[in-house]
């Protein structure tokens, strides 16, 4: 429950929303999800139809796997759900991957869906929005929007491999960029090796 108790001011609630998009890497969305489950924070997922489109070309998890993962599913359509409001409150929302549309549409202010929407409200709201944007090479116009979504308070966490983290597989790293990203809500999940300097 979200209300204070006896006059005391409540941390917000341990929930994240997840945002996934048509860009290529619909993996990391999964596993944002695990990550979430395994470090006990509620998650509330919405998944645009290109998501799952991607998802069906690049894994075998299917539409169903994948809400099966979230604590919370919302319809992609359903602009009245509780994470288009800011009074529901939030560690904040990552939108693992983020296609270059969605980013766009965020840094427009003018929302169409219900992830968009959401986005919009953890901005206003001041809240952490991490986009893991998935695109190479970026012309000026994609730079331009990233920089308009930084100035607005949002992180830019393209999901770029840390060798220095001699990962063994893919699996590996796609988990030490998910990790790293879900540090900037101040979580720690234990698959992320840290540097701990030159050897």
């Amino acid at each position: 429950m979200d209300n204070p108790v006896n006059g005391a001011v409540q941390p917000p609630p341990a929930r994240i929303v997840v945002g996934i998009s048509g860009a290529s890497g619909a993996i990391y969305g999964a596993r944002v999800l695990d990550a979430l489950n395994d470090l006990g924070v509620e998650s509330h997922l919405v998944v645009t139809k290109a998501a799952l489109l991607t998802l069906s070309q690049e894994t075998d998890l299917t539409a169903e796997d994948l809400t099966a993962k979230a604590s919370v599913a919302h319809k992609l359509a359903d602009v009245g759900a509780a994470i288009a409001s800011g009074s529901f409150r939030t560690l904040g929302m990552i939108v693992a991957p983020c296609s270059v549309r969605t980013m766009s549409e965020i840094a427009s202010g003018v929302t169409s869906t219900l992830l968009t929407r959401a986005a919009d409200v953890v901005l206003k709201e001041r809240r952490p929005l991490v986009l893991m944007v998935r695109e190479t090479p970026f012309h000026l116009g994609h730079l331009r929007t990233m920089t308009a979504l930084a100035e607005m308070g949002a992180i830019i966490a393209p999901p770029l491999p840390a060798f220095y983290a001699r990962p063994a597989s893919i699996d590996a790293m796609v988990d030490q960029s998910v990790g790293r990203a879900l540090d900037l809500f101040g979580l720690n999940w234990g698959a992320v090796k840290r540097w701990d300097g030159l050897k």
